[in-house]
């Protein structure tokens, strides 16, 4: 399985971008899909997150500013990020968990990373 995320780029403060990020390969099941992001010289965390049943869930500081949706028929997740801020500036990370065969338990896949960078 592998994850390929698209989408980064340099925006000026108050623009929009939105990231992409489709799995391939062998799949039975996708259960939740999520962003994180990575700051230099910071943790990663979670900006959001997609369940199967589309439940979702966003860090208190992009609530309001990022919708994450996702598309099963297609594998992908996205996340549409508007009213950017320099503080948004970071690596952005998409993470699936995926049973690749209905016996198989649930693991954890991460894409390359993309690089969003905002300035002021």
């Amino acid at each position: 399985v592998q994850l390929q995320a698209s989408g980064g780029g340099s925006v000026q403060a108050g623009g929009s971008l939105r990231l992409s990020c489709a799995a391939s390969g062998s799949i039975f099941s996708i259960n939740a899909m999520g962003w994180y992001r990575q700051a230099a010289g910071k943790q990663r965390e979670l900006v959001a997150s997609i369940g199967s049943s589309g439940s979702t869930d966003y860090a208190d500081s992009v609530k309001g500013r990022f919708t994450i949706s996702r598309d099963n028929a297609k594998n992908t997740v996205s996340l549409q990020m508007n009213s950017l801020k320099p503080e948004d500036t970071a690596v952005y990370y998409c993470r699936f968990e995926i049973k690749r065969r209905f016996y198989n338990p649930l693991s954890t896949y991460w894409g390359q990373g993309t690089q969003v960078t905002v300035s002021s």
